[in-house]
């Protein structure tokens, strides 16, 4: 009996992953890269893009960088069709890209809501909605990267929550919509990852951190590469049972 390569789950396919520029995001480029994808890596961050584009190159892999800003339809839509466009297909969509902030829930500016709504909502899902032919058509998966405040409610991120739970319902609702379909449709929930983000977290002087201690966990924060191996394994034929599962990966915090 041949055993399967596992090193190569993802040869001939196309990831179009959002964030890609650091953190959760480069790791989930570079596993997919040498697994074999053919990586579109998009992010705001055009110099962060260059650096993982050079770190996939050296590593023996492709990845195709585009800077663009997914908070509007238009570009979005542009987006996917950029990558349909050069790389003549698309197999998975990930989208990674997220923005948080810790804040009393009153001081919130307008603006601040908006921006955190956009990118951590609307940006996945006019991204989905631009790539569910192209998903169909190759029986293809999105993932999206949700979060265990998604999960839970927590002190002084309450738009941040807002966000990552109505990712998690969005994963359900289009599972369900597309549940006679080959198209698999699935989220991971992390805890805290050791990532830029995490590390330039602002919190307030004030907060209670009676309060916040309870959202930390007793454990240490992942890593991004241990999420983006559970981000391949979900992505690839070894998850193909996986549709509509929200898979916690927070070292416990939501256990109990």
């Amino acid at each position: 009996m041949t055993t399967p390569d596992r090193t190569l789950r993802f040869h001939g396919k196309v990831a179009l992953l959002t964030g890609a520029a650091s953190g959760i995001g480069r790791s989930v480029a570079l596993r997919l890269a040498a697994e074999g994808a053919t990586v579109f890596g998009v992010d705001v961050n055009a110099a962060g893009l260059d650096e993982t584009a050079a770190s996939v190159a050296e590593a023996g892999g492709t990845m195709v960088a585009r800077r663009a800003d997914i908070t509007g339809r238009d570009e979005c839509r542009a987006t996917v069709a950029a990558c349909v466009d050069q790389l003549g297909r698309l197999d998975v969509l990930g989208n990674i890209a997220g923005i948080a902030r810790a804040e009393h829930v009153v001081d919130v500016e307008e603006a601040a809501y908006r921006q955190m709504m956009a990118v951590n909502v609307d940006g996945p899902y006019f991204l989905a909605q631009a790539a569910i032919p192209h998903l169909l058509e190759s029986s293809g998966n999105i993932v999206n990267i949700a979060s265990n405040a998604g999960l839970m409610g927590q002190a002084y991120t309450v738009t941040y929550c807002m966000t990552k739970g109505a990712i998690i319902q969005f994963t359900r609702a289009l599972a369900m919509e597309y549940i006679k379909t080959p198209l698999r449709v699935n989220a991971i929930a992390p805890g805290g990852v050791d990532t830029g983000l995490s590390r330039g977290f602002q919190i307030p002087d004030d907060v209670d951190f009676e309060l916040m201690g309870r959202y930390t966990g007793l454990r240490r924060m992942a890593r991004p590469d241990a999420v983006a191996g559970l981000f391949a394994f979900v992505a690839s034929d070894d998850g193909a049972n996986m549709h509509g599962s929200i898979l916690s990966t927070d070292a416990g915090l939501t256990a109990g």
